[in-house]
């Protein structure tokens, strides 16, 4: 007779510690990895100007980081903007610990901490470009090379603007289809229309909220692909157009799958033929040719058929509005940074930066400690570890602290074997090839950051720092994970309760929007501007339940001031999946049914009882429709 399983569940800072991201190996951004930091350093050696490829290695090895999938235009801001913050803090960092004293300069370095952590609370390029501002103006504050600040600051950009070159310079392997320049945008907005698909298909199971789901971090992902600048002014090409054709015009495709899922039943195959033949013509650039009709027997399904029509007329023409550009609910970036969340997030990476500055310093010069001339690894290492958005504290300490052991137990290794510097510079290359690959978890990403790293010290002329770098690593650790821990003025959960505060904002602009469209003749204008206020509050929803996902994976004392978070995003997620279906509605008979009535307030309510049990605060929506 067998024993009964017995259940076991890891907590979730553990778990959370232990997850990787799964999916293909990006071959073009290792291929760029590979072109990067190592050939600058390589062409620099060769130069007799080892300390300027240095520099360059680490801010091509930094954009490397951050070269992610999306399209090329919107990687020149992606890339870009940290880099120039980047060299900034390079110059910055020089000067200051040039001319003035440990104690200032310290001052200086927390203060930079609460500006650029207030920053990061903006959003992912933000959050880039304060990564970037820290490490440098550490590296440039302790790294000791004989260039003028100027000079570093150029190199910076130099090594940041070479694999933003290869960027947009390389082809995809394997795109031979169109303009390989929006390859990138043409792979994006197919998987919208799969995504619409999938989501169809999964209309009346357990599947259609996960599919729901995917959806909407498609649209995300195109709008984000779009979002670059364009190559010619007013219109640019004949491809861009029809691109941001296709893109609007899965809008109200989306719309009108969102309202069947919403309605609980399943549909035939047939409705979900078209949006793949539609996805098939994106990704060849070919027509659509004949699509599919679904049966018209339910308003969702009216509305599914006309937006087939209208897509193939889109993509027939390329005419389309340009309907990728986000309409923010949140505020300006300017109370995003002042606020509860930039306020909490600027205050721990200040604290942090700022005493692993000090106490690095004191090492520095400590007579007993012996030399330390790698101070900045301290505050910049810290900067890694206390950042949210990177992924809940626990979980990064302990990958941080595992990734530098093995990468630096790996390095000594190969250091004691390879040839100098051509083996160093081989390794070097290897390691930015493997950085696109690394990302997905990391401990694995520090491990091949760490052995990238210590190659460049030692092409610089230092010896083995692996045992150092470990100590440095593992002080970091302490010191983030006291600061994280510290109470903070105001309440905890700041960057929950913003990102909370903004999804509410949006689902309250959407819900508004349906109800004075509900009084008033359908205009086309009064649906395009719908159609981007229902993208923004499903956005929004989805930044929000990744910020509450990092902290429930938490230590228990962070993850309790979260609690009843998910409750709140999931009621406001129905509400908007409803109000996508009221609208719906709307379109096919002129006005709200009393059921649609109804679900909008039954959701209002429970809506307002769970503000009420967890104490967290929404912009005000209406109590009744």
């Amino acid at each position: 007779m067998s024993r009964p399983a017995v259940p076991f569940a890891l907590p979730p800072w553990l778990a959370h510690a232990l997850r990787a991201q799964r999916g293909p190996v990006p071959w073009s951004a290792v291929v760029r990895g590979a072109l990067s930091a190592g050939p600058l350093l390589l062409v620099a050696v060769l130069l007799d100007r080892t300390s300027i490829g240095v520099v360059a290695a680490i801010a091509a090895m930094l954009a490397g980081i951050n070269d992610r999938p999306g399209s090329r235009r919107a990687s020149v801001r992606r890339l870009g903007v940290p880099a120039l913050a980047g060299a900034g803090g390079l110059l910055v960092g020089t000067y200051a610990g040039d001319h003035v004293g440990a104690v200032v300069l310290t001052l200086l370095l927390t203060c930079i901490g609460l500006l650029a952590g207030g920053i990061s609370a903006i959003g992912p390029v933000a959050s880039g470009a304060g990564t970037q501002v820290l490490v440098a103006s550490a590296i440039g504050a302790g790294m000791p090379l004989p260039e003028e600040g100027w000079q570093r600051a150029l190199a910076y950009l130099a090594g940041a603007g070479w694999l933003i070159t290869l960027r947009l310079a390389l082809p995809t392997p394997g795109a031979t289809v169109g303009d390989f320049r929006f390859d990138g945008e043409r792979a994006a907005v197919a998987a919208v229309y799969d995504a619409i698909a999938d989501l169809l298909e999964a209309a009346g199971t357990d599947q259609s909220t996960a599919r729901r789901a995917a959806l909407t971090a498609a649209l995300d992902h195109a709008q984000d692909a779009l979002a670059g600048p364009r190559l010619r002014r007013y219109a640019s090409s004949g491809v861009e157009r029809r691109l941001h054709a296709q893109y609007a015009a899965a809008l109200p495709l989306a719309e009108a799958a969102t309202a069947l899922a919403w309605a609980g039943e399943a549909v035939t195959g047939r409705a979900a033929e078209g949006p793949r033949r539609l996805a098939a013509a994106v990704r060849e650039n070919t027509h659509t040719g004949p699509l599919p009709a679904p049966h018209r027997s339910a308003p969702a399904l009216r509305a599914l058929d006309d937006a087939l029509l209208q897509a193939a007329d889109a993509f027939d023409q390329g005419r389309g509005s340009d309907l990728h550009t986000r309409r923010r609910t949140a505020g300006s970036p300017f109370r995003l940074v002042f606020g509860v969340g930039g306020r909490e997030y600027g205050l721990r990476v200040a604290l942090c930066f700022g005493a692993s500055a000090a106490i690095a310093q004191a090492l520095h010069h400590a007579q007993w400690y012996g030399e330390h001339e790698h101070w900045y690894w301290l505050p910049a290492t810290a900067v890694f570890l206390v950042k949210p958005d990177l992924g809940p504290l626990a979980s990064r300490v302990l990958n941080r602290a595992a990734g530098t052991v093995l990468g630096a137990v790996v390095f000594a290794g190969f250091a004691a074997v390879l040839p100098r510097p051509e083996g160093l510079i081989a390794l070097v290359a290897v390691s930015g090839a493997l950085i696109p690959v690394a990302t997905r978890h990391f401990a694995a990403q520090t491990a091949v950051v760490t052995v990238l790293v210590l190659a460049l010290v030692m092409v610089g002329g230092e010896p083995v720092a692996s045992w150092s770098r470990i100590g440095e690593t593992l002080l970091a650790c302490a010191i983030v994970l006291v600061v994280g821990h510290l109470p903070m003025p105001g309440q905890r959960g700041g960057r929950v309760r913003a990102r909370l505060t903004a999804a509410g904002g949006a689902a309250q602009a959407y819900l508004a929007h349906v109800l004075r469209e509900s009084r008033t003749l359908p205009d086309p204008d009064t649906r395009a501007a719908r159609w981007t206020l229902r993208r923004e509050a499903y956005r929004t929803l989805a930044e929000a339940r990744t910020a509450i996902a990092h902290a429930a994976a938490e230590l228990p004392a962070l993850a309790r001031h979260s609690e009843g978070a998910d409750e709140i995003v999931d009621t406001l997620e129905r509400l908007v999946d409803a109000t996508t279906a009221c609208a719906v509605h709307l379109d096919d008979s002129g006005r709200l049914s009393a059921r649609d009535r109804e679900q909008l307030d039954e959701l209002l309510g429970e809506l307002e009882k769970g503000r009420e049990r967890t104490g967290l605060r929404l912009p005000d929506l209406p109590l009744a429709v």
